[in-house]
């Protein structure tokens, strides 16, 4: 007989402390900004630690581009392969971290979890204006992409090409995000990653 109390009483006890339902949103809403910054910290901390790993000496400086005020992770000069991973691992985080959230949770879309869907978000949302940059090649000259188009090959690439590399891998995962059960989709987006990461041999020494 106790034991059917509790079991009565335990859903109770939850429904009355279960916030309500304008609070619940608000606070959806919060963690999935929170997810979005968390987002933003990773790809700043991809670029730091590649710069810590060959000892360039990573270090925030403002950036002075148009009307609002932001930053960029400068580095001491390094050669051309070494800057593009630096300028690549950012985006490396980002397809590392899309990679693990659909492996792991690959009905994420069906989920309630605000956070790592802000995550994700940030993922896909950075790619996307990384890549528009990169085609209409505009934005400060320490953008991700004309860093690493600049030490492709012997004289550099186009840098809409980088933007094609950079944005591949995470249309590929807005569409896993949407078709959790599509295998083309999940493999052409793992080769798509597994290509941005090999083309460091093709940077110039």
């Amino acid at each position: 007989m106790s034991l059917l109390i509790l079991a009565v009483a335990t859903p109770a006890r939850a429904q009355a402390s279960d916030p309500p339902p304008q609070e619940s949103e608000v606070r959806a809403v919060l963690l999935f900004l929170a997810g979005g910054a968390s987002g933003f910290g990773l790809h700043e901390l991809g670029h730091v630690t590649a710069g810590l790993a060959f000892d360039a000496h990573p270090r925030a400086r403002r950036l002075d581009y148009g009307f609002v005020p932001f930053f960029s992770i400068q580095h001491d000069t390094v050669t051309r392969r070494r800057e593009f991973v630096i300028a690549s691992a950012g985006f490396w985080v980002q397809h590392a971290g899309s990679e693990w959230l659909l492996t792991a949770r690959p009905n994420l879309k069906s989920e309630r979890a605000p956070f790592l869907k802000g995550i994700f978000a940030f993922n896909l949302a950075a790619s996307a204006v990384y890549s528009v940059s990169a085609f209409g090649r505009f934005g400060p000259p320490e953008r991700d992409t004309r860093g690493m188009a600049t030490t492709l090959g012997k004289n550099g690439i186009p840098e809409p090409v980088i933007g094609l590399i950079v944005l591949a891998p995470a249309a590929l995962d807005g569409y896993r995000y949407l078709n959790p059960d599509s295998k083309w989709a999940k493999w052409a987006s793992r080769g798509a990653k597994i290509t941005a990461v090999a083309l460091t041999l093709a940077a110039g020494r």
